[in-house]
């Protein structure tokens, strides 16, 4: 039996309380499993994707999350955008310092989400909210040697 992947579009997530958090996890762990991520790669992910989330519920006052499978010839990956419409960050440069913390946390949301992934992009403008855009790819496992070349 074959199993299709739930995950063949952009699935948006609200972002509104804390029960979505949790949602959003859920969703992005399921759909880099379906992706082929390990175990690793997949708890990267995740964390990442829990540290955006919650600061588009607490900093930006809620918003959406949305989660695109990549899947284009042998290399596959997931990108998820976090947007709110909340007041935006003043200073990006400031915001991505590890140790800065605008609500008493550690100071590790921006910059330890970005050293967890492959590609972290954010435009934020104040007065008009933020996008955070990560993706992480799949990393291929290595063929085991059939014989000499």
């Amino acid at each position: 039996m074959t199993h299709a992947s739930r995950h063949t579009g952009t699935t948006c997530l609200p972002i509104g309380s804390d029960a979505d958090l949790a949602w959003v996890r859920q969703e992005v762990r399921q759909a880099a499993a379906e992706l082929g991520f390990g175990l690793v790669q997949q708890t990267k992910l995740v964390t990442a994707a829990s540290e955006l989330a919650r600061n588009t519920l607490i900093h930006g006052g809620g918003g959406h999350a949305e989660v695109t499978p990549l899947t284009g010839g042998p290399v596959r990956g997931l990108r998820v955008t976090f947007s709110d419409s909340g007041p935006g960050i003043r200073d990006l440069e400031q915001a991505m310092t590890d140790g800065y913390t605008s609500g008493g946390g550690l100071g590790l949301g921006l910059s330890g989400a970005k050293r967890l992934v492959q590609e972290f992009t954010i435009d934020s403008r104040p007065g008009q909210g933020t996008t955070v855009t990560v993706i992480a790819w799949a990393t291929p496992l290595a063929r085991p040697r059939t014989g000499p070349e």
